[in-house]
């Protein structure tokens, strides 16, 4: 979407591991658009993460001394994902979710973890095409104009 929601999760992780926290960060295996194994930005920014296919590794992966839990694209995880979200903040554990909240049709999409947390930053995207702060992402069929 451009919206900078990866960027954004990038620049608080790397603010994290100047803070000399223990941070591990984690993305849906499904993401290979730019790299398989990292998280990368529109831009190029990048940071090494861990591809998961379900929520439920991360609380199998994390380990007991990490301070700061980051996780991209939270709207191709499954339903657990708040769970295991709620899970983490229980055990002390700060979580950095980045994510769509909504589908182009205002629908809800994915798990509802972007709800959670102390605190929530919403970025929007430009409209390609009138260049207003957008809510929504555009959909625009194969063969549309």
């Amino acid at each position: 979407m451009f919206s900078g929601k990866t960027e954004e999760l990038i620049r608080r992780l790397k603010r994290v591991k100047i803070a000399n926290l223990k941070v591990e960060i984690y993305k849906p295996a499904i993401d290979i658009r730019y790299d398989a194994n990292n998280i990368v930005s529109h831009d190029t920014n990048a940071i090494i993460s861990t591809p998961i296919d379900n929520s439920q590794k991360i609380l199998l992966f994390a380990q007991e001394d990490v301070e700061v839990i980051g996780i991209d694209e939270a709207q191709f995880f499954d339903d657990q994902l708040p769970n295991v979200c709620d899970e983490l903040a229980y055990r002390g554990i700060r979580v950095i979710v980045a994510g769509l909240d909504m589908d182009y049709t205002g629908k809800p999409f994915g798990p509802d973890a972007i709800h959670y947390g102390q605190s929530r930053l919403c970025n929007q995207a430009p409209c390609y095409l009138c260049k207003m702060r957008q809510h929504r992402q555009l959909f625009l069929p194969q063969n549309s104009q």
